[in-house]
């Protein structure tokens, strides 16, 4: 039986695909039935809740002038007191005008006890609820909020610790901040985080941000659901819309960190995840805020946006790749498939991309793209075979071997026919036109090829799947021989043996 043949680099299970693919987009379905009752039920509600509100915000919005008057915009050193309960109360109004019912499940503790309330899923700016249910903790907020109308001045009472995007160190001061409240010994309230850094479907818990758990302190897991089925489908409209729209906070026991999680932050933060990943019933994915940015540029590059999802948080860590890179990786990608149906490239795009035909050689390297065996590539499979396959294959010694075959005649240049020549050997090809490729490798027309093949790595790893499958070829042949030869030499040793016994007699 002919051996099988081994690929050098089996497929991890740690890059298969996650048990939820989109964790961003919302497609849950609702009845007819229950869509006419909530638009029916609106017509009378929401004026109604319109006003209620209103009436609410026209008493809590002096109520916050005044508490915030003396206190600076920015750079609070002190913690306000005195006032949490009465803005707590005008708070749980408010969204009880709003159609709300509030149920808390577990006991909140105390700041000194768990200086850090880590809450999730995060799904909509109706999320603010829980702050209210936890007695309006300080909270992470951008600079922007405070300019807002009206609700900047309800941010400010909580003293947030605030974020700016046009700051350099903003990331820095921002954990300095949490860090020297956590560590006030109660001092400060507690500082209220959704550590997922951005909205979800809430079918699955995405990577948690480090923030929460940078400083080390014991963390308070809090979850929240929405059991309304239209809340999950439209969260801005639905609390308007239902006759009641359900909201539940439960607080779980403490996490205390051990000493291996206070050194490590992200497994600290792993390990939180996963506690609350098992009471609410859902997996976790490594998908973050970057695997948004990553869907609204292939949105801008004429891609389905789900296409630039890739779970970035362990193909970062895994692969070695920071956004940037994954980004370039999508335009590249995009020049495949931006006229494929659904993002995904099939082997003759491939070949049409590589301006070669399909034939054995080309359809093992889609193979090892291919990691879901599909029949197509979509651009996290690209992502991966480009960085494990392609660029290890681009280095210096295969691009001088590569060019040593070319050169067939040793003049230190390739020329067309020297290309076309072992190109048409290598795939098989007799009438193979090679002069568009030819001309993109030689556009200077100095006959040298590095710069290419450096900016290509697809066919660095071309080529050396045909060496591979050349050597496979020749080891097939050679057995044969090899069987022959072992049978004859047997048979040499055998008549030896005889003839010596001949003698000995």
């Amino acid at each position: 039986m002919p051996p099988q043949r081994v690929f050098a680099l089996p497929r991890q299970q740690s890059l298969l695909l996650p048990a939820v693919i989109n964790p961003f987009v919302q497609d849950t379905k609702v009845p007819k039935a229950a869509l006419i009752k909530c638009v029916l039920l609106g017509i009378f509600l929401v004026p109604i809740r319109a006003i209620l509100a209103s009436l609410v915000l026209m008493v809590t919005w002096p109520v916050s002038v005044i508490i915030t008057f003396r206190y600076p915009l920015k750079g609070a050193v002190e913690p306000m007191t005195g006032w949490r309960r009465v803005m707590a109360a005008l708070g749980r109004a408010y969204y009880f005008c709003m159609g709300f019912r509030v149920v808390v499940k577990g006991k909140q503790v105390t700041s000194s006890e768990a200086p850090i309330l880590a809450v999730a899923p995060h799904s909509t700016f109706f999320d603010g609820i829980v702050c209210v249910v936890a007695g309006l903790p300080s909270t992470v907020s951008r600079v922007e909020n405070l300019a807002t109308p009206i609700f900047g001045r309800f941010v400010r009472c909580l003293q947030p610790v605030l974020v700016s995007r046009k700051d350099p160190d903003s990331r820095k001061n921002t954990i300095q901040e949490i860090e020297k409240r956590a560590k006030s010994g109660g001092h400060w309230p507690q500082v209220l985080i959704f550590p997922e850094g951005t909205c979800t479907n809430r079918s699955c818990l995405i990577t948690f941000k480090q923030g929460a758990f940078i400083p080390g302190v014991p963390v308070q897991p809090v979850l929240m659901r929405y059991p309304n089925i239209l809340v999950s489908v439209c969260y801005c409209n639905a609390a308007l819309l239902c006759l009641t729209s359900h909201f539940e906070s439960h607080f779980l026991p403490l996490h205390i960190p051990t000493d291996e999680e206070k050194k490590s932050p992200p497994l600290f933060a792993s390990r939180v995840r996963e506690t609350m990943a098992q009471a609410l019933g859902v997996p976790v994915t490594d998908h973050t805020y970057e695997d948004c940015r990553l869907m609204i540029s292939a949105g801008e590059l004429t891609l389905p946006m789900e296409a630039g999802l890739v779970e970035f948080t362990k193909i970062s860590r895994k692969l070695n790749l920071k956004w940037d890179n994954v980004r370039k990786e999508l335009e590249g990608f995009a020049s495949m498939a931006s006229s494929c149906k659904g993002g995904r490239i099939t082997i003759e795009e491939f070949a049409r991309f590589l301006k070669l035909p399909v034939n054995p050689v080309l359809e093992e390297l889609f193979a090892l793209f291919d990691r879901n065996g599909d029949g197509t590539i979509d651009f996290r499979e690209y992502v991966i075979g480009v960085t494990i396959l392609c660029r290890p294959a681009n280095t210096e010694d295969v691009l001088r071997m590569a060019f040593q075959l070319f050169d067939t005649d040793e003049d230190e240049k390739i020329t067309r026919e020297e290309f076309t020549a072992l190109l048409r050997s290598a795939l098989g090809v007799s009438d193979l036109n090679m002069a568009k490729l030819f001309k993109e490798i030689d556009a200077d027309g100095s006959g040298e090829f590095q710069a290419f093949a450096t900016t290509h790595p697809e066919y660095a790893k071309l080529f050396t799947t045909y060496l591979e499958l050349q050597r496979y070829q020749a080891i097939q042949e050679a057995r044969p021989g090899e069987l022959e030869l072992a049978g004859q030499t047997s048979s040499e040793e055998k008549q030896e043996d005889s003839t010596s016994d001949k003698k000995d007699d």
